[in-house]
């Protein structure tokens, strides 16, 4: 591949991955509208959903929201059923927060249109595509990750 062609690549690549973005977007508000949950609370509730269990504080540095914003979501989503607060054993003036699992089932259906065209998606590459996708998604994501952190610490 030329030097122009691999530049044009990467354009269509970023371009891409701009798209992608706004149609996940979209979906969320899609799911969040169905299940009476703002974008951001969709958010934070996945990040909840992903660790298991993480403290108010640490959802706040991972969501890079204030920890007083991150309150009144805790508060939402409690109140609403999706997650429940409890005493952190390590730590008995902690709180920490779980996902309950009745509600991830509903948001599971909700995004099973997209799990499935993206299980067809990966029916249709190797093994050795499938890795190097999954490593590009990755270190995608790690550069995403990183220019957060640069620009919230500026």
């Amino acid at each position: 591949m030329s030097a122009r062609d691999r530049r044009r690549t990467t354009v269509t690549i970023k371009s891409s991955l701009r798209e992608l973005s706004n149609q996940i977007s979209l979906l969320n508000r899609q799911v969040g509208s169905r299940v009476d949950l703002k974008d951001i609370d969709l958010d934070c509730f996945d990040f909840i959903s992903q660790v298991g269990t993480i403290t108010p504080g640490a959802l706040a540095r991972r969501s890079g929201l204030h920890p007083a914003t991150v309150t009144g979501i805790i508060d939402r989503l409690e109140k609403s059923g999706w997650i429940a607060r409890e005493q952190d054993p390590s730590d008995r003036r902690g709180t920490l927060l779980r996902a309950l699992p009745d509600r991830t089932g509903e948001l599971f259906q909700l995004y099973a249109g997209m799990n499935s065209g993206v299980d067809d998606l990966c029916a249709g590459f190797d093994d050795a595509q499938l890795e190097a996708v999954a490593e590009f998604l990755a270190r995608a994501t790690a550069a995403a990750s990183t220019a957060t952190e640069e620009l919230a610490a500026s």
